[in-house]
């Protein structure tokens, strides 16, 4: 990659729309755009800055008009990357999207590579590695919750907090090193309680960052949910009136879902991956069996879960099986349809909601048929889903803690992981401290710390780790 090159891509989701964006940045952003662009009116032949210019593309080479546009250009340094900057609204369909970005691309730019408008904006100095990786979190922000979460970040709230846990090690570097250059006893005395003294603040400070990691790691990346049960138990059903949408098909005929279903659903401001599973049995059916071993998958890999149980039909080894297959402890127990006539009796429901000693987290019965018994059903089974995600307790507190002390809520597993590095490093630092080792085995311990909240905001970080961090973004991005 040269950051020296000018680059494009198409900014905008791919498929028709009303219109579509391609943007350019770098040295030769407004000469291609000028050698493409031609103003509606003849007589005007200015492009103002930071204005919208009404024009067309032109293939000059085979003097063919490509689109009918509006283009903006805005010069550096006042822009999204610090470059100059075009972007040019064409009509939102592939083709003049496609043609003008090839001329684009003829005319001396180079196709961007995924993140690499956001990864000039962090060489460039606009935003610190944390806040780049914001704008990732707020692309793929679910709930209004986790927008709030990416926005503070983006706006750098974040990344100062970190800054003032390094500029505190800081002075306790200078302090150190003060007595490694002139030492003397009593100040080395009353460095160590000193040093103590300040270790123990920004450990406590550290810890408080990452008491939030928890909840902000629900807020950023949401619960998986399976949806599991035998065939025809009501786990469709129980999808679409979550989603409040017919996204899965719902029959009489057991084996109908053959493949899991996933989509994402807003849960009283927790964003849930909701997977409709195959139902479990056994089968010779080949794409069925596929589909059944998706289903372990998915309950292996979920958060929560919830067992669809139909209580008009007769419970059986399938059902024990399936029922084993749990971890009731973080599975909610539905027992659906019941309405109907039971065959599976209170008593039996109640050995069930045992499960011979470990207890399922919640037992609901609930009923999806008409539209008022469907709205209470779901609302008790969104009610199960938010207490058991420990949003009601933990993240609530956190949230309104870190509010009260202008704290931010940690989201980014990598950033909880340098969190924890920094924690264990002032941790070492301490214990050196109290048993009064060598000022110059103490430096090492709280200069790492420094370091690994340097690698945060991208102060220290590695090429290859920014790399990756840019790779998972989408072109034009």
């Amino acid at each position: 990659m040269n950051i020296d090159d000018t680059i494009a891509a198409i900014a905008t989701p791919a498929g028709e729309g009303g219109i579509g964006i391609i943007r350019l940045s770098g040295p030769d952003a407004r000469s291609i755009l000028d050698g493409i662009f031609v103003r509606g009116k003849a007589e005007e032949t200015t492009i103002n800055p930071r204005e919208l210019t009404y024009g067309y593309i032109k293939d000059r080479d085979k003097d063919q008009i490509i689109d009918e546009v509006l283009v903006a250009y805005m010069p550096a340094p006042a822009t999204y990357t610090r470059e100059d900057v075009v972007e040019i609204n064409c009509h939102g369909g592939m083709i003049p999207l496609s043609k003008t970005l090839q001329l684009v691309i003829r005319n001396g730019a180079r196709m961007a590579e995924p993140g690499e408008f956001t990864k000039r904006a962090f060489l460039n100095g606009r935003l610190d590695l944390s806040q780049a990786e914001a704008v990732l979190d707020i692309i793929n922000a679910k709930t209004d919750s986790s927008l709030s979460v990416a926005i503070s970040q983006l706006q750098g709230n974040f990344s100062m907090e970190i800054e003032r846990l390094r500029n505190r090690i800081t002075d306790i570097l200078v302090e150190i090193d003060v007595n490694i250059d002139y030492p003397d006893e009593d100040i080395e005395t009353l460095t160590y309680k000193k040093i103590e003294e300040q270790l123990n603040n920004i450990l406590e400070d550290l810890r408080q960052l990452l008491e939030s990691a928890s909840s902000g790691k629900i807020l950023r990346e949401g619960l998986n949910i399976a949806i599991i049960g035998r065939p025809n138990a009501g786990k469709s059903s129980l999808l679409n009136a979550l989603l409040k949408e017919k996204r899965a098909i719902v029959t009489d005929i057991p084996g109908t879902t053959r493949d899991t279903i996933e989509e994402f659903a807003n849960i009283k401001g927790i964003p849930v991956k909701l997977t409709d599973t195959a139902g479990i049995r056994e089968s010779d059916d080949e794409i069925e069996k596929i589909g059944i071993e998706r289903t372990r998958e998915s309950l292996k890999n979920s958060d929560l879960a919830i067992l669809m149980v139909d209580i008009s039909e007769r419970p059986d080894d399938q059902l024990q099986q399936i029922i084993g297959s749990t971890i009731p402890e973080k599975t909610i127990l539905v027992f659906n349809k019941k309405d109907k006539e039971h065959f599976i009796s209170d008593k039996k429901q109640d050995d069930l909601i045992e499960n011979n000693g470990r207890r399922f987290a919640k037992a609901l019965k609930v009923s999806l048929t008409s539209e008022e018994e469907k709205g209470n059903s779901i609302r008790e089974i969104e009610n199960a889903i938010f207490d058991l995600s420990g949003y009601s307790s933990e993240i609530l507190e956190t949230q309104n803690r870190s509010m009260e002390r202008s704290r931010s809520i940690v989201s980014n597993l990598r950033h909880k992981t340098m969190l924890e590095r920094a924690a264990n490093s002032i941790e070492d630092g301490l214990a050196a401290v109290r048993q009064k080792a060598p000022l110059e085995i103490i430096e090492i311990d709280v200069r790492s710390a420094y370091e690994e909240l340097g690698f945060i905001t991208g102060d220290s970080v590695q090429d290859d780790i920014i790399d990756q961090i840019f790779s998972r973004f989408c072109l034009g991005k």
